[in-house]
């Protein structure tokens, strides 16, 4: 005990002697006796709204998922939502919650505290996804709400996500701003955690069909999925919220053949099945892929436990099964959104797609080949949806996305939507059956069109306090001894967003970015590459993005191009000893 920081073992003891459960106690009491390091981890700081608002490991302390970090949370967002809105006649607010263990109770909790505080409460009777409640705060006229979800996290993690009344996470200035208030609050006595059942209501299935009849406004093609109704998909929710409504709305777009894999198709927040319940890992679509394979299906779809990403399997022109990767995903839904669009004569000038700064370049490429204005924002969908929101009125946006396997059609919901955009894989499937081709030969159409984009992403893994101050450093390094060149080629542009600053490495010259300030650093090369550098705001990691290009002649060059593309990728990640 007495190697503790005495700062660290003060903010533990402050739980011991608080006002703080006799369960807590016992838990805090025998980390600092028996696991001194856990100790640091858990109280060194507070938990924090990132790109996902605040997510950890559940467990105790201060730097955890618990009953009092949740409560001071919700108390500091409901104080917040008073001072905000004080001439509303009733502040409301939605809740949802996803599979993982203490979801339920998380969100129980949020209800009590924002329903203690006098604001009106709607929460969702069993799990939902993520984007239906982005949709019911819009719906509902809600201020605010919260998700209990660690999105695509290892089990251990639980989050909550916090909204604001566009239906989009919070942005600054709301977001610091809630964090000041939860800062104020210095002891579990301040949160009002005993609940009004007066001001709660429970909603459920009579909502799912209002949100999925909007999804359904979303479709294009109808004649061709009566066509191809019978198109055979395999679907897995990786035990997450997906398995509630994405069967569904893939019926109501029309489609008779799904198949879902019923192992994985019961919500348990162990998720037994995987190692990770991310549909970006490949082992996490095995069990779907294998059961495809068995039936013959053409198409393989799967979810992540809060059913905001999805990730997808089609068959090359081998017939053998491949993961598409985020950007891939991007590019055939922008592709295909925009062809009939054009095709409908709904183009007028006035439309765009946004996309974050990390997704490939390919979807400005296509946007300009329609006359599409195509926003570049930071990481994260909060900064689409201010884009929408700022916007409103003005023009009409038509789709976005990221490459972290998450997009979004449609103004209705201000988050990345799996649900709609498995019903939008799906349609683009049967649009590209109509005209003879598979998913993956339409993909192969676009990169002959608009040049091969291969990307890759590597994130590097540094846990704990001192993880923290390692990946600092890494960025600093790169800030204040930025690479000349990198294998081979010269960097002509450095875009530093932490100083809103894009520098010609060439002439020296200098211009402003106009976008709120990141932690973020890319790197452009004379032969066209990107390297992007981030931390991530959610988990304890800095990515680093590659993306290169090289121009297709056919389809039939593909193997040739994509092996040199893939070497320069290894040339890159070798010239930045990222190899492992």
């Amino acid at each position: 005990m007495n190697m503790l920081d005495p700062k660290i073992l003060s903010r533990a003891q402050d739980w011991l002697t608080g006002d703080f459960d006799e369960e807590t106690n016992r838990q805090v009491n025998d980390l600092i006796i028996n696991n001194p390091q856990e100790i640091v981890d858990a109280f060194y700081q507070d938990l924090e709204f990132g790109t996902g608002g605040l997510r950890g490991i559940m467990g105790v302390g201060t730097n955890r998922m618990n009953k009092y970090t949740v409560g001071m949370a919700t108390q500091g967002l409901a104080n917040y939502l008073k001072k905000i809105f004080p001439g509303q006649k009733q502040i409301k607010v939605a809740i949802a919650y996803d599979c993982r263990n203490n979801s339920p109770y998380f969100a129980q909790i949020t209800a009590d505290v924002f329903s203690a505080n006098g604001i009106f409460v709607y929460l969702f009777k069993a799990l939902r996804p993520t984007p239906e409640l982005s949709f019911a705060i819009r719906h509902l006229g809600c201020q605010s709400g919260i998700v209990i979800t660690a999105s695509h996290n290892p089990k251990e993690y639980n989050g909550y996500k916090a909204y604001w009344e566009d239906g989009s996470q919070l942005i600054p200035p709301h977001d610091k701003n809630v964090i000041a208030e939860v800062q104020k609050i210095k002891s579990p006595n301040e949160v009002k955690f005993d609940g009004n059942k007066d001001l709660i209501e429970m909603i459920g299935e009579d909502f799912d069909r209002v949100y999925l009849d909007r999804i359904l406004q979303l479709s294009l093609s109808p004649e061709e999925i009566r066509k191809h109704s019978d198109l055979k998909i395999v679907y897995t929710s990786i035990h997450g919220t997906g398995g509630q409504l994405v069967p569904v709305c893939l019926e109501k777009f029309g489609f008779k053949n799904i198949h879902v894999v019923a192992e994985q198709n019961i919500p348990d927040g162990n998720f037994p099945t995987v190692k990770s319940p991310n549909p970006e890992e490949p082992a996490a679509l095995d069990m779907a892929i294998k059961q495809a394979e068995k039936i013959g299906a053409d198409l393989v779809m799967a979810t992540d436990p809060d059913a905001d990403r999805i990730g997808i399997a089609v068959r090359d022109l081998n017939k053998n099964f491949i993961l598409l990767n985020g950007n891939q995903t991007a590019a055939l839904l922008t592709y295909y959104l925009l062809t009939k669009w054009d095709e409908k004569k709904k183009l007028t000038g006035k439309e765009y797609i946004v996309k974050t700064i990390v997704t490939s370049e390919i979807l400005k490429d296509i946007a300009d080949r329609f006359k599409v204005e195509c926003y570049d924002v930071l990481t994260g969908f909060k900064w689409i949806a201010e884009v929408i929101r700022l916007n409103e009125g003005k023009k009409i946006f038509i789709g976005g996305g990221e490459e972290s396997y998450g997009y979004m059609t449609g103004d209705f919901v201000r988050d990345k939507d799996a649900i709609s955009s498995c019903a939008l894989v799906a349609e683009t499937t049967a649009w590209a059956a109509s005209k003879g081709k598979t998913l993956y030969e339409l993909l192969l159409d676009i990169y002959v069109e608009f040049g091969l984009y291969k990307e890759k992403l590597i994130s590097v893994v540094r846990k704990g306090q001192s993880g923290s101050k390692e990946i600092k450093k890494m960025m600093d390094d790169f800030r204040s001894t930025p690479p000349s060149q990198i294998n081979e080629s010269r960097v002509v542009t450095i875009k530093d967003y932490q100083l809103s600053v894009s520098k010609d490495m060439i002439t020296g010259n200098t211009a402003p970015i106009g976008l709120s300030k990141s932690n973020v650093l890319q790197f452009f090369l004379e032969d066209g590459s990107k390297i992007s550098v981030r931390p991530s705001g959610t988990e304890p990691k800095i990515k680093f993005y590659f993306s290169v290009k090289e121009d297709l002649p056919t389809k039939f060059d593909f193997e040739k191009v994509d092996t040199k593309l893939n070497d320069r990728i290894k040339g890159i990640i070798h010239d930045l000893k990222l190899e492992a």
